[in-house]
């Protein structure tokens, strides 16, 4: 089935779009009315209640896989690090849990209270710059390569689409819109694509419904229903929660039974792409169970939010949030507030928030940063058509319940298309939300020979290489008109699959070693063999190849062909693979051809489009990514691309992740004749 852009720009923004038509089985009155005083002070409590939940779920982060953690209740902030921390802070200190909602305060403050998904990315690529893991590192390294959201977070360029990172980050566009249950789920699903994809966002969509309703709705299980009835339909998510309510019906006094069917369907039996132990669904299941068995006490919710395991710091945080806004600060028990009784704090964490993780951020007042939070909350109450009013006696708003949100219509930045002569060919421009349907045209410059333009999607058979510039207008039913440069390079046929040889330092992954390493990305993804650089493949199960050997010091990899006759070539296109914490990409690379005798000299005036990024820093090491390489043409028989592999010391504690491994991550290399203009 062939879809127009419209078609396929709906089912991208769907989650902006479509959830606002869903049925809203616990739909809340068209407005809600909330004092001032107590919109800022549940504001207040659900920032607390993130930073007890964050700090007392640490010690428990990824400790309880293959078993739950214990049932002696309570655990109490647990002695070690973290406290120690704390200790060292005079506070709370900055953790992935909180950190990124400070960065989206701030992004609120400068852009307003529905910034783009184009400058949220903007505030990522220059307040994130170390210590973001798995989804969110994958799209920072798609950012810095310069793609930008939702693109960043599409399946097919991130691997960790479906990792548990969104969920943890997004409680703020839940809080900053009270009562607003369908808004705050779409934004939150919107916010999500940053990182992640498909049913992987659908927790995010889960928790932000429950933000917003729990302004107003006390009970646990009704706030599950009502971030319930906000999901897909036809999603994973729904059934998960469905299949939670199950076991908690089967074994309604025994969690650790339930838990360990979930684990077992959740993980232990999780198809291989997405088997890990941060999976989205899996930690959101966690919670779930978490809330039931809870029955509404905050305490025995948090102390069962660690003991479920996996990444159980992330629920905590998000889940005890929830809970503090139920009943504001009240609602919180007293001891979870004095984490360290022999500092005899006066204010929760000594009202002090320690950024030691986001650049160029200041060290807040955990009362101001709240403040700052719930006046972007009235902005947005009145922009949504809410209004001023008085409640019970005092300054509050009227809450438009029903307020929907419809993401900002954009021109997302991503992969070029792979345009070659005498290959059929099926684009569609990347408009990502606003309201459809589209209108979209060629405003200036001409398509390439052989290719047409209709409804926003390019298709036919280029038929001359080349390099085309179109500046293309796109417009939205509401008539916001946008507008972009797009370069459309045609290239000569691939002449990889004719090689009579592919040419590498490394020809077979050395599993043994591989699987030593700590590695995130899915394990379908790997090849154990070189040969897969020209199946035609650049992304998805098996595309993936390591040049793992069995060597542990710094070396070169070249990778590259060999044919029988000379050919003419003049570009190179290196699509990397997916890329690992400690390694995977090079740090430099040439181009290399055959002479006549046989030696290998460097090819003249190569371009590296874009440059490598200086720097051994994984999140600006992007995914399924490539690099256009062209240079002054040759004729020769070999080619290849020849660079330093890299190799990191891994963060990890343990001492084997501590062992150096270099090697590099390649897709695809495709081999082209020159572009007219360099011949």
């Amino acid at each position: 089935m062939k879809l127009s852009v419209t078609e396929k720009g709906l089912m991208r923004a769907g989650l902006g779009v479509v959830l606002a038509l869903l049925p809203a089985a616990f739909a809340m009155a068209a407005e809600k009315e909330i004092a001032a005083s107590d919109y800022r002070e549940k504001v207040y409590a659900s920032w607390i209640g993130q930073c007890v939940g964050n700090m007392y779920g640490l010690p428990h982060e990824n400790d309880y896989i293959d078993a739950p953690g214990p049932d002696k209740f309570p655990y109490g902030y647990q002695e070690g690090v973290h406290l120690e921390r704390m200790r060292e802070a005079n506070g709370v200190y900055a953790d992935d849990d909180t950190d990124i909602e400070y960065v989206y305060l701030l992004t609120m403050e400068k852009f307003g209270p529905e910034p783009t998904l184009r400058q949220l990315g903007e505030m990522w690529k220059h307040h994130v710059r170390d210590r973001v893991w798995l989804a969110n590192r994958a799209g920072l390294a798609a950012l810095n390569f310069g793609y930008t959201p939702p693109v960043t977070g599409y399946r097919e360029n991130n691997p960790h689409w479906f990792q548990i990172d969104p969920q943890l980050i997004n409680e703020i566009w839940g809080v900053t819109a009270p009562g607003m249950i369908e808004y705050a789920a779409a934004k939150s699903g919107w916010a999500a694509r940053i990182m992640d994809d498909s049913w992987g966002i659908e927790p995010t969509i889960f928790y932000g419904a429950m933000f917003a309703a729990a302004f107003f709705e006390t009970d646990m299980n009704t706030l599950i229903e009502i971030g319930t009835a906000q999901l897909p339909k036809d999603g994973r998510f729904i059934n998960t929660v469905a299949r939670m309510r199950e076991l908690h019906a089967q074994y309604p006094s025994d969690w650790q039974a339930a838990r360990k069917v979930m684990a077992q369907e959740y993980y232990i039996d999780e198809p291989l792409e997405a088997k890990t132990i941060w999976n989205a669904n899996l930690n959101a299941a966690c919670g779930v169970l978490a809330m039931l068995y809870g029955e509404g006490d905050f305490q025995r919710t948090l102390d069962l939010n660690c003991a479920m395991g996996f990444d159980a710091d992330n629920q905590a945080a998000t889940i005890a949030g929830i809970m503090a806004v139920r009943f504001g600060m009240k609602g919180i028990p007293a001891a979870l507030l004095e984490p360290l009784p022999d500092r005899h704090w006066t204010e929760p964490f000594n009202d002090f928030y320690l950024n030691n993780t986001r650049f160029d951020i200041p060290n807040a007042s955990l009362k101001n940063m709240a403040a700052r939070m719930a006046l972007q909350g009235e902005r947005l109450i009145l922009a949504t058509g809410g209004k001023r009013a008085q409640v019970n006696g005092e300054d509050g708003f009227l809450i438009n319940a029903d307020a929907a949100f419809v993401p900002p219509f954009e021109f997302p930045a991503g992969p070029r298309p792979l345009i070659e002569t005498g290959k059929a060919l099926e684009w569609a421009i990347p408009l990502f939300g606003g309201t459809a349907p589209y209108a979209v045209q060629v405003l200036l410059g001409e398509l390439p020979s052989g290719l047409h333009f209709e409804n926003g999607v390019l298709s036919g058979t280029a038929e001359q290489a080349g390099v085309y510039p179109i500046v293309v207008e796109a417009q939205d039913s509401a008539g916001v008109p946008l507008t972009q440069t797009v370069q459309l390079m045609v290239r000569g046929p691939n002449l990889a699959p004719s090689a009579k040889e592919i040419l590498a330092n490394v020809r077979e992954t050395n599993t043994a070693r591989r699987d030593k390493l700590w590695l995130t990305v899915p394990a379908s993804l790997y090849a154990p063999s070189v040969e897969v650089i020209r199946d035609g493949k650049t992304t998805g199960d098996g595309s993936t190849f390591y040049s793992i050997d069995s060597s542990e010091g710094p070396r070169q990899d070249y990778y590259g062909y060999t044919w029988e006759t000379p050919q003419r070539i003049g570009l190179l296109g290196f699509h990397t693979g997916a890329m690992e914490e400690m390694a995977g990409w090079f740090t430099s690379l040439n181009v290399e051809y055959q002479d006549e005798g046989g030696a290998w000299q460097p090819v003249k005036k190569l371009v590296v489009d874009p440059q490598l990024l200086p720097g051994e820093e994984p999140y600006n090491k992007a995914h399924f990514v490539e690099y256009l390489l062209p240079f002054e043409p040759v004729s020769t028989r070999g080619i290849r691309i020849i660079g330093d592999a890299a190799g990191i010391p891994h963060w990890a504690t343990t001492p084997k992740y501590k062992v150096l491994t270099f090697f590099t991550s390649i897709s695809e290399l495709t081999v082209h004749g020159p572009l007219p203009p360099l011949d």
